[in-house]
């Protein structure tokens, strides 16, 4: 018998994994499992060599363009959406594609710059599932249209409006996806459940993104050398690339006065990180700012730092948490978005008021404490495994929400 004819044929789309933020490597992380219960096609217009790489490996057809995708960028393309029609002709120029809607049972679409166009070619009748991350922030918030420092690039009532007619276009999108017949969408928190209510007036289920233990070990007999290049002090470390919405610069601003310096795991555009460095002096505050690590290299990071901490807006559900209690770092997070999903406060972390810097001060100490560190692995890991935040469990569910 051939075990891979008798998979159900899934193919797995997402516009853009060039950013290789939570969403491109939670999907990343759980390719492996999904072909295992189906036999999967990866689709994307911007893929990137960690992805070729688990494709080779896995035996998964990568179907891409000649040429990656980028989403425009400069205000006049951000106002007139030329991002969704350049994104469209990029789908419909992927070699395979339409074979690999043919051969298809579903399609499973996650949602990020360049994902939602891929609609325009799906065939009808054709059973989708949208993982729907969260709504586009650009356009129902304020928050993208910020410097790293949150005040305004430009006026935001004015942004506001001249975005109308690209939200307009993005609900259109969504409409026509939730009125397909057999069409479903999930989050991947309760509150980007929520938000995808406020934004789209969609009541959306929820699958978890998951956390791999052999990638996030907590055994560290296997760590590489610390990439860590800075003071002999102690330090937290951030992920994720330096802007306001992940709040890289009001880190900063509460460690200064503790001793820590802050490691910044993504990097960033040239100017924020030269404003986070002038920022950062002016405060005492250590800075080292990484681009993109090798999960050895950040384990082995994280392992050693006081916490792993993070004063992102809304976050949609958030990895470093879960990495954090893997690898058993004390994870300290502001009380609010996805991140309260997973921490409970004072259990397995700490979920702290933004503006309490006190309270951000006393947690640091909390986290000195190696007993409390203890603690807190341990119920953090059980926490994990409370959730089955696991790559198998990941596939087990779309399973199941497919079948």
């Amino acid at each position: 018998m051939n075990e891979e004819a008798d998979k159900p044929v899934l193919l797995v789309a997402k516009g853009a994994f060039g950013a290789m933020g939570g969403g491109e490597r939670d999907l990343m992380r759980v390719l492996p499992a999904l072909n295992r219960l189906f036999s999967v096609r990866m689709a994307t217009i911007h893929p990137v060599p960690e992805l070729s790489e688990i494709c080779t490996r896995e035996g998964i057809l990568l179907i891409r363009p000649d040429q990656p995708w980028d989403l425009p960028t400069d205000s006049l393309s951000t106002v007139l959406d030329t991002g969704r029609s350049t994104a469209s002709k990029a789908w419909s120029s992927c070699e395979g594609l339409a074979e690999a809607f043919s051969e298809a049972d579903a399609l499973h679409l996650v949602s990020g710059d360049g994902s939602l166009p891929l609609l325009d070619h799906v065939p009808t009748g054709l059973q989708i599932h949208l993982h729907l991350l969260e709504p586009h922030r650009g356009l129902y918030e304020d928050i993208l249209h910020r410097l790293v420092d949150g005040s305004p690039k430009r006026n935001l009532a004015l942004t506001g409006a001249l975005l109308s007619r690209a939200r307009r276009r993005d609900q259109a999108m969504m409409r026509s996806l939730v009125e397909r017949p057999r069409s479903m969408v999930s989050s991947n928190s309760n509150f980007s459940a929520q938000r995808a209510r406020e934004a789209y007036g969609i009541d959306a289920g929820v699958l978890w993104p998951c956390v791999d233990t052999s990638e996030f070990p907590a055994d560290a007999s296997d760590d590489t050398d610390n990439p860590y290049i800075g003071t002999d002090g102690g330090y937290v470390v951030s992920v994720g690339r330096a802007s306001w919405a992940k709040g890289t610069w009001e880190t900063v601003s509460m460690l200064r006065g503790t001793g820590l310096s802050l490691a910044h795991v993504g990097g960033g555009d040239e100017d924020s990180v030269e404003m986070l460095r002038r920022h950062a002096e002016a405060n005492g505050v250590g800075l080292w700012v990484a681009p993109r690590l090798p999960s050895l290299d950040l384990v082995s990071l994280m392992r050693k730092a006081r916490a792993i901490v993070s004063m992102a807006h809304s976050e949609s559900f958030g990895l470093s948490p879960i990495e954090a209690f893997a690898v058993g770092t004390p994870a300290l997070f502001v009380g609010e978005g996805g991140f309260t999903d997973t921490i409970v406060d004072g259990v397995n972390g700490r979920l702290l008021p933004r503006d309490d810097i006190q309270a951000w001060h006393a947690a640091l100490k909390e986290a000195e404490d190696e007993s409390t560190r203890a603690r807190w692995a341990a119920a953090g890991r059980a926490r994990i495994d409370e959730l089955d935040l696991t790559p198998d469990a990941h596939a087990r569910r779309l399973w199941d929400i497919l079948y």
